[in-house]
């Protein structure tokens, strides 16, 4: 195994585990990619020697051009530079650890140049599964889940290529901070209250996204494209020790599940080394340690987002776009302290009511879905 690897969003959780990842490794690493965070692209790109740095930020690209003038790292700006990072010639693999609608572009970019995609931008296949998939089947590319759920359903899988076999996918949640909690209480969510994770370290967005469990909605209709399964065969689950991390239920009863600690390490380094499993560092597993697992059913009524997932794959077409573009936008305003915590389910469940359900068969239409989904919710807080 040899691969070469460029990472887009290197400077976010994911992509600085995933930086380590390919360091343990020693996988060759190509190109980098960020939004705007100069003094962390430096320090990376000064010990990973990437042929090309992309920063989509140009104040910060100029400032980065600078700082690694002695370098013969190229440095591009722009959204244009995230795409070239995406193709880069030398690199056979992309980690697409963008955050939002902002990583479909590149990944459209780097299946038609024909990488392989290790996946962590799970609204690329929200808003443009029905788009990217089939991309990917004719550029025979392969689409290789770095979420832990859905690392999770790929290596129960192994082994399992016909789809008939397959009666359930049972996709687990941590249920979040809020676990527990009513409507009445969750009035008062603060942004501090709600990035306060149990488990898992991750980013501010899909912090919140964990949160309101529509993250789990997301992943759902993520799921729905990337194992090929329809929606009502997903079964959310809560685990709230996030061990076992998600399931398969088959056709003759038997249940596989894929446990471990809750490191994004592994997802992320098999996702690099499949279809073979190396060592990594780390903490292992002790069951006997562990004692008891806990399972419960989310609580839909109180946790509005997911059931509007739900609906949103059902109904197909542009919907799941919109509610992805809904969501993201709110959360920004909830971050912004400018919208209250229960308002981001609202906004969603607005934006998906006013959408006209007009063809989205195109990356420019699901572009102009999720644009009409933003315009949505800027108007109700106005």
């Amino acid at each position: 195994m040899a691969r070469t690897v460029s990472i887009l969003g290197s400077t976010g959780s994911i992509g600085r585990q995933a930086l380590e990842v390919c360091a343990h490794l020693g996988l060759r690493v190509t190109a980098l990619a960020a939004h705007h965070s100069v003094q962390l692209l430096e320090e990376q790109a000064r010990r990973f020697h990437p042929a090309q740095v992309a920063v989509v930020d140009r104040t910060a690209a100029a400032d980065l051009k600078i700082r690694l003038a002695d370098t013969s790292i190229r440095v591009q700006a722009g959204e244009e530079a995230l795409i070239e990072a995406a193709c880069c010639e030398t690199a056979d693999t992309v980690l697409n650890a963008v955050v939002g609608i902002a990583g479909l572009l590149p990944t459209v970019a780097a299946i038609e140049a024909g990488k392989d995609i290790a996946l962590a931008n799970k609204e690329t296949l929200v808003a443009g599964g029905h788009l990217v998939m089939p991309m990917a089947a004719r550029h025979e590319v392969r689409m290789l889940p770095v979420d832990s759920e859905h690392s999770a359903i790929f290596q129960c899988l192994q082994g399992h290529t016909d789809a008939a076999a397959i009666e359930r996918i049972l996709l687990t949640a941590s249920g979040g901070p809020f676990f527990g909690r009513t409507r009445a209480e969750l009035a008062a969510v603060t942004p501090a209250m709600a990035l306060r994770h149990p488990t898992w370290q991750m980013g501010a967005k899909i912090t919140i996204d964990s949160s309101t469990l529509m993250n789990k909605g997301l992943e759902l209709i993520e799921a729905r494209w990337l194992i090929d399964v329809r929606p009502d065969q997903i079964e959310i689950v809560v685990n709230r020790e996030s061990i076992l991390h998600s399931a398969v239920a088959f056709v003759d009863g038997a249940v596989i599940a894929q446990l471990g600690l809750p490191d994004m390490k592994l997802p992320i380094q098999y996702a690099l080394t499949w279809p073979d499993r190396l060592p990594m560092d780390g903490g292992r597993l002790s069951l006997a340690q562990l004692g008891t697992l806990s399972f419960a059913r989310p609580d839909e009524e109180t946790f509005r987002c997911l059931p509007l997932c739900r609906e949103a794959i059902r109904r197909g077409g542009g919907y799941p776009c919109v509610a992805n573009g809904a969501n993201e936008e709110a959360v920004a305003l909830f971050l912004a302290g400018k919208l209250r915590y229960l308002e981001i389910a609202e906004r969603i469940e607005e934006a998906m009511a006013r959408w006209p359900d007009e063809p989205v068969d195109t990356v420019e239409a699901v572009l102009a879905a999720d644009a009409f989904a933003r315009r949505v919710v800027r108007a109700a807080r106005a």
